[in-house]
């Protein structure tokens, strides 16, 4: 009896929202150790808050795409940045949310090929607690996933960016079967139910982000703390210091777009101590 040949393998990195210049700087530096350390063949970058914490710039978008990275997703901050409007018809590797009205710039989902085959990425975004309030995610992402199996794409990875955890499961379990990897995005906080559903789609709630580590969702911890404690506007400037880079790395068979494996990624880059701005420390609302 001869030995079972081994699957034809497609291992992938999906990294969180990039926030500000911290995230990206470490992301623009530190993405080819990563790719070789993880033996790393596709690599995903949620980029929506690379630009100061708000929205993405064509240069940002560049220098992503030549550090390594494939796809660059976004969300509900995709337009903060006027330049972008433009930019999104000429890159079809930035993705804005799918379920955004036709004639919107840009596209939802992109396929490329790749040595281990297609590998498509599709982008959606909630609509629970979410401005601004778009069409109904789970019939668009239905029907792009559709389109996609229907050309023979089996490797498909969705970035949900979307507020509740029970949003972002719904849609994983109604996806189950039919894609690689269900990741949520938007909350900037990493979750620890990394899952393999019953139908072979990798799953997790949310990325988590890649922005300085002490901070609060990667702005100054001071200034947010100052805002919750008086009730009063305040500028949220990016934080300083070690940055960690959240995601997830799944292993998917090429041919039938199951996911093989699935686990977390977390690294810290960076000893330096977080620096805090003498006016924002003293009086926050200046």
């Amino acid at each position: 009896m001869s030995e079972a040949l081994p699957l034809a393998t497609v291992r992938i990195l999906f990294l969180g929202d990039i926030v500000g210049e911290p995230g990206r700087r470490a992301v623009i530096d530190h993405l080819a150790e990563i790719r070789r350390a993880h033996s790393i063949d596709f690599v995903i970058v949620n980029g929506e808050n690379a630009a100061a914490g708000k929205g993405i710039t064509p240069r940002i978008t560049i220098d992503l795409l030549r550090a390594g990275a494939a796809v660059v997703t976004t969300g509900d901050h995709v337009w903060d940045q006027k330049e972008i409007v433009d930019y999104f018809p000429t890159e079809p590797r930035l993705l804005r949310p799918v379920n955004y009205p036709e004639g919107t710039p840009g596209a939802g989902s992109v396929t490329l090929e790749t040595a281990k085959g297609k590998i498509a990425v599709v982008q959606a975004q909630g609509r629970t607690f979410m401005q601004p309030p778009l069409e109904n995610p789970f019939l668009a992402v239905e029907g792009e996933v559709r389109r996609l199996r229907d050309e023979g794409v089996r490797v498909i990875v969705l970035d949900f960016h979307a507020e509740t955890t029970s949003e972002k499961i719904a849609m994983g379990r109604m996806l189950d079967g039919t894609v690689s990897l269900v990741v949520g995005t938007h909350t900037h906080v990493q979750t620890a139910d990394e899952d393999i559903f019953p139908g072979g789609t990798g799953y997790l709630t949310d990325a988590g982000m890649c922005g300085p580590e002490v901070s609060v969702l990667g702005r100054c911890v001071e200034s947010v703390v100052w805002r919750f404690r008086s009730g009063m506007p305040t500028r949220f400037p990016i934080a300083s210091g070690a940055v960690k880079l959240c995601g997830v790395i799944i292993e998917a068979d090429s041919v039938s777009g199951r996911c093989l494996q699935i686990r977390r990624f977390a690294e810290i880059y960076g000893d330096q101590e977080p620096k805090i701005a003498p006016d924002i420390a003293q009086n926050p609302a200046e």
